[in-house]
């Protein structure tokens, strides 16, 4: 068998942020089995408000442009160029035909620093 499900799981993200601000969303990729052709990578869009995704140090990612996954633990940062909600929805696909969507969601946190 070559082809086999897989998902992408995170560890929680903040609801909410502030214009300027960076969230952390650590990723982990999960195989259903193993194939070791299996290539995989991912694309995202942002229907609501405005953003920078980026993953360690690399460049910012441009919406809709298809990106090679070249690690099963990585980490995306996402920072906030707005003050409206946002929403960032990534998707993930292998070279045999599957894919997994992930999507963020967030609030302008525009309380007070004291």
């Amino acid at each position: 068998k070559q082809s086999y499900e897989f998902k992408v799981t995170h560890l929680p993200v903040s609801k909410k942020i502030k214009k300027g601000e960076t969230v952390e969303i650590r990723c982990q990729l999960e195989r259903s089995g193993y194939f070791s052709e299996a290539t995989y990578g991912f694309r995202y869009f942002q229907p609501d408000g405005s953003g920078i995704l980026r993953m360690d140090d690399s460049e910012p990612f441009l919406p809709n442009d298809y990106y090679n996954l070249t690690k099963e633990s990585f980490r995306f940062y996402y920072t906030s160029q707005s003050e409206d909600q946002q929403v960032i929805d990534i998707y993930f696909s292998d070279n045999l035909g599957n894919t997994f969507e992930l999507s963020f969601s967030f609030n302008n946190d525009n309380s007070e620093e004291q």
